[in-house]
């Protein structure tokens, strides 16, 4: 009995939360929950280290699942960082209504057992350090935005009150963007990929940051994989004679966002693009459609350029 109980592959399923972590091992039927700070963290290791875990699973919620995974990552413990949607779809798929942190532990655990989630990697601090600048980045942009909106429609007696805001806003991009610089002038593979990245045409700052730290992957797929990943590669509606319409679905919506706002730029000086984009809009092709296939072009081209470690050239296609 024990000889079959220690072949059981053991998974733990950790419901995040602000201020805590509740915890369920399967198929032992362990439940407890610790803080979620350094000492809570430190002591729900010692006690899941003993069970030698097969893989620990834990919901991605922006942040607050960060310090967990570092430690598991520096205590050799597998870890997989599971998509909140996958997990409620697993939920709806069997039966499952109820809702507490303990349930949701458990329902985690149990989505570790049955998908068996690839395996997650941390990135390197320096990567990790990039991801954060660039997220605060976005906020930046975001409070910009709204401050701009302000302007517009506020008396000019408001003005004066929202310009020094804007004006801080920018000081602030700067910044993040000097820091961004800096972290990619220290690593020589950053600096290569980023002059290999940024002599396409069309291609700047925003979208080399976004795909060195977000993408790390360009350059090691095959070219549909990469297109795939971003999320800009068509997906079949197919169903026996029917044939429904191809969309574009799921991918890393951050880096496809920032591509589509670079291809707009791109289509106006770099002739490759703006050729693709004239002929399929003169095919008949939506204009957005038009653009995502010229965002997918984009992609394959900087992933073949990455992998082959060579500098854009007029004649790329």
């Amino acid at each position: 009995m024990n000889c079959k109980n220690n072949q059981k592959e053991i998974t733990i399923g950790v419901d995040t939360g602000k201020f805590q972590l509740d915890i369920h091992i399967r198929p032992l039927d362990i439940y407890f929950s610790v803080d979620n700070n350094e000492k809570g963290i430190k002591e729900a290791l010692k006690k899941i280290k003993p069970h030698k875990p097969t893989r620990i699973v834990i919901e991605a919620t922006g942040r607050l699942e960060h310090a967990f995974i570092i430690a598991c990552s520096e205590a050799n413990l597998p870890f997989a960082v599971a998509n909140p949607a996958h997990v409620k779809k697993f939920a709806g798929a069997i039966g499952r209504k109820a809702k507490t942190n303990k349930l949701d532990a458990q329902l985690i655990a149990y989505y570790g057992e049955a998908i068996k989630p690839t395996l997650s990697t941390l990135k390197p601090e320096n990567m990790r350090l990039m991801s954060d600048l660039l997220s605060r980045r976005r906020q930046l942009m975001t409070m910009q935005t709204m401050e701009k909106n302000r302007l517009q429609i506020m008396p000019k007696e408001i003005s004066g009150i929202i310009k020094p805001i804007l004006t801080a806003i920018k000081n602030q991009i700067e910044k993040v963007d000097s820091k961004l610089s800096k972290l990619i002038e220290k690593c020589s593979e950053y600096r290569t990929k980023n002059s290999i990245i940024q002599s396409m045409p069309g291609i700047g700052n925003v979208v080399a940051f976004n795909l060195l730290s977000d993408m790390p992957e360009l350059g090691y797929l095959t070219n549909k994989e990469a297109a795939s990943l971003i999320g800009v590669a068509p997906f079949n509606k197919e169903s026996g004679s029917y044939e429904g319409q191809r969309n574009i679905r799921g991918g890393r919506h951050k880096i496809r966002t920032v591509m589509y706002m670079a291809m707009m730029s791109a289509m106006q000086c770099n002739p490759v693009f703006k050729s693709t984009y004239q002929r399929l809009v003169a095919a008949g092709k939506p204009k957005k459609t038009a653009i995502i296939a010229c965002v997918r072009k984009m992609v394959i081209i900087l992933n073949s350029m990455v992998r082959d470690g060579v500098m854009w050239a007029p004649k790329m296609n």
